[in-house]
């Protein structure tokens, strides 16, 4: 490899000329002192030279050395590479470039890759104008070839270039189609042609612009092309290529024949990479490519109608067909699914209007839009999973306050009833089902997580044995349950009455499973994450968990429904079997309590949930639960009912304080719903207290005007119409510091706003309630 170093600067030359001129002169001078000055001014003259030469010198033998350097790190590079000087001259190549384009010492860059790029001055020129303010260029050219990315580094005055010509497979350039195709950049610039191509326009364009007479082009939509002898009717194809870059393909759509036939458009139908169809006037497919057979599942040589391969348009096959062959809709893609397929396979169809021979037809575009489809899917069932969410919310509130005045006055005929009475049975069914019914609403609310949970730290070892009775008698006697603990398990926080109806709702599922008969295991153990467990589009951060495990024996979930178990209103067993809340409420409690559940499942042999909740370190003795203040939650609809059940006891029976004396206390009840309001005064007024009734904020602050009326407690619903619950109250309790208050709401106790937590002595009661549980509240309140 030969560097050759150029040729001497001829400053230092000039200066020696010039000292020896001086020289020369000072030996015919006749004065003496003129020939001594002439004589220094040669000497220093000679000097200068001599540095200079100096200077130059070991300049050139610096970038000399940095040049040989980045020589002989290209040397047995496999991709072409040239050196440089500063005017644009090779110095040296490694063997790749002279296998590639010969010996190019001494010609400038752009002549040595003319071969190869159309445009190698502009390249070049692009390359060395960027180089002037970095150290690197580079850029990816498309060829009639392929794609060749050139970079030039800098290396002292000189520059090094390498050619890349595996950026791309080459083998898209289309020469090997016999199909008019091109490609196109974003703004509609043609940045190179096959020969088909070249050989149908007659010339080189440079632009859609200059090859179509309309634009834009709609990928299936006959388009006018231009030539040098004409125009011809085309169909474009348009396939995406990356980096914004099209790939457009040419399909003539007047033809002799139909395009099942030989010809030009039979062979574009199998050279073009993407699925063809074609479909005559009344539907029936009449010629398809490899690529759409493999997409819609077809034999060679069948020739169904286009109704009997896909579906999902929302409206009929033909009726599309028709409308686009007759040109009465716009032309846009639509989205139907394969039906052959085994698996789904979403299909994107673009309909083209083809003239032929036997009259009027279409060409079909297809792509699999199976991944858009999914991901479509999913937002829109996340939408759908946040807007029921958002009505249980609502639901819960009016539902509740029926549910309220329901019971109430139920509970109400029970005090005039006793066990001996013909209606006291017919009351306590009404009042079963009403529970049953809240139980319901519950379920709504824990799937939307915006259920009120009273957590406490909790032993599972003592909350599953105290659990264990009711779970035997809820699996029956065909069926075995079997549960294992962990002797070193930590406590868990979580809301005890909702974890008992977790774990009877997974129970009761896997007895269902198994109507033959079989053993349930329910195991607790401690894991240890080291690192964050991903699965089923949730992370399991590290750290240590409490495990519960629900096994069965029964007859497996189906893949295609194990995703979707945890959807309300979703379920496998039968009309009337279940309402399809349980295992959503489960999903919701756990969800709420900070937990992660999962589920396994295997056709024929069993399925596994699988809960995880964080530990705590502290026992569970360290904590003192707050006694609730809520009514029990009723067994969720879906749990059957154990055989010969206990029925509840009369109001009268759960008195635990005694009646109140008259006069006992004072109370200001604020509520809207007219039902909920008489009920509950009428509870309080049985139990001794003086009522004041009050339909709104309004009204109750204009009662509360008289500053001779003592209250002792309020009783106000939390949302009403004008003035909410905790605003009047605020505005009472000015002037009446002492009063006690009950907040009472069908929503959950989150729908107290931040600054309800500043209000003292005030507790939250939620709806529906009984009248033990409103009587009982109160009387907390004042004692």
């Amino acid at each position: 490899m030969r560097v050759p170093l150029g040729a001497a600067p001829r400053q230092p030359w000039l200066l020696f000329g010039m000292a020896a001129i001086c020289a020369a002169a000072g030996w015919f001078v006749p004065s003496p002192l003129g020939a001594l000055l002439l004589f220094a001014a040669s000497g220093s003259i000679a000097v200068l030279a001599l540095m200079l030469m100096a200077r130059t010198h070991l300049g050139k033998s610096g970038e000399r050395r940095a040049l040989i350097q980045a020589i002989s790190l290209i040397e047995l590079d496999p991709a072409p590479c040239f050196c440089t000087d500063e005017q644009g001259l090779v110095l040296a190549q490694n063997i790749s470039a002279t296998d590639r384009f010969g010996d190019r010492a001494g010609q400038p860059m752009s002549r040595a890759l003319s071969g190869l790029l159309a445009n190698a001055p502009a390249v070049v020129f692009r390359q060395e104008t960027t180089l002037s303010r970095t150290r690197m260029a580079r850029e990816t050219v498309v060829t009639r070839k392929g794609h060749v990315r050139v970079t030039a580094y800098r290396v002292g005055k000189g520059t090094l270039w390498r050619l890349d010509e595996s950026v791309e497979s080459t083998n898209r350039s289309g020469d090997h189609i016999a199909l008019p195709m091109m490609v196109v950049s974003q703004n509609d610039t043609i940045l190179s042609m096959n020969d088909a191509m070249r050989d149908t326009l007659g010339r080189r364009a440079r632009s859609l612009s200059q090859v179509f007479r309309q634009l834009p082009l709609i990928p299936g939509q006959r388009r006018s092309l231009r030539t040098e002898t004409g125009t011809i009717d085309v169909t474009p194809v348009e396939i995406r290529a990356g980096d914004g870059r099209r790939e457009i393909y040419l399909v003539p759509a007047c033809v002799s024949g139909s395009i099942g036939d030989e010809g030009v458009a039979a062979r574009a139908f199998e050279a073009l990479p993407v699925a063809l169809v074609h479909i005559g006037g009344d539907g029936e497919v009449l010629a398809f490519n490899q690529h759409a057979q493999t997409l819609l599942g077809l034999s060679p040589g069948e020739g169904p109608f286009l109704s009997n391969l896909v579906e999902g348009l929302g409206r009929p096959i033909e009726d599309w067909i028709r409308d686009t062959l007759e040109e009465r809709i716009p032309n846009r893609p639509e989205v139907v699914r394969a039906k052959r397929r085994d698996e789904d396979c979403f299909l994107q169809i673009t309909l083209g209007r083809i003239a032929t021979s036997k009259g009027p037809s279409l060409l079909a575009v297809m792509h699999d839009a199976t991944e858009l489809k999914t991901l479509e899917q999913q937002f829109v069932q996340s939408q759908k999973m946040q807007a029921i969410g958002e009505l249980a919310g609502g639901v819960a509130h009016d539902f509740n306050n029926l549910l309220t005045a329901i019971t109430g006055h139920c509970d109400l005929l029970l005090l005039r009833h006793d066990q001996g009475d013909p209606d006291y049975g017919d009351l306590v069914q009404i009042n079963q089902n009403a529970n049953r019914a809240a139980s319901l609403v519950g379920q709504l609310l824990a799937f939307s997580r915006k259920q009120t949970l009273q957590p406490e730290l909790l032993d599972l070892r003592d909350t599953m044995g105290d659990l264990t009775h009711l779970l035997n008698r809820l699996v029956g006697e065909k069926v075995q349950l079997h549960l294992s603990h962990d002797p070193a398990l930590l406590p868990i926080r979580a809301d005890s009455r909702q974890l008992d109806q977790v774990m009877m709702n997974l129970v009761v599922n896997a007895r269902d499973a198994m109507p033959d008969g079989g053993a349930i295991h329910v195991e607790t153990r401690m894991v240890r994450l080291r690192e964050a467990l991903s699965r089923d589009e949730a992370v399991v951060p590290p750290g240590q968990y409490v495990s519960i495990t629900v096994r069965d024996e029964g007859s497996g979930i189906p893949a295609d429904k194990v995703r979707r178990i945890f959807e309300p209103f979703y379920t496998t067993k039968g009309v009337g079997e279940g309402t399809g809340l349980g295992l959503s409420m489960v999903y919701g409690i756990i969800k709420q309590t900070g937990g992660y559940i999962f589920v396994d499942s295997e056709i024929g042999k069993g399925t596994t949930f699988t809960i995880y909740c964080p530990a705590h370190d502290h026992p569970a003795a360290e904590e003192s639960p707050v006694p609730s203040e809520r009514p029990a939650t009723a067994v969720p609809e879906r749990i059957a009912q154990p055989p010969a059940p206990a029925e509840p006891e009369a109001p009268e029976a759960e008195q635990d304080t005694g009646p109140a004396a008259p006069g006992d206390g004072v109370v200001l009840l604020v509520e809207d719903e007219a039902p909920v309001r008489a009920f509950a005064s009428r509870a309080l007024r049985l139990r001794g207290y003086t009522v004041l009734e009050a339909e709104n904020a309004e009204e109750a602050l204009e009662t509360l005007r008289d500053s001779a009326l003592s209250v002792d407690v309020f009783v106000t619903d939390v949302v009403m119409p004008g003035m909410d619950g905790p605003s009047w109250v605020r505005l009472a309790l000015k002037d009446r510091p002492g009063v006690k208050v009950v907040f009472v709401s069908g929503y959950a106790e989150d729908a107290l706003d931040k600054t309800s937590e500043e209000i003292p002595n005030s507790v939250f009661l939620p709806k529906p309630f009984s009248l033990s549980d409103l009587t009982a509240t109160v009387q907390r309140q004042l004692h």
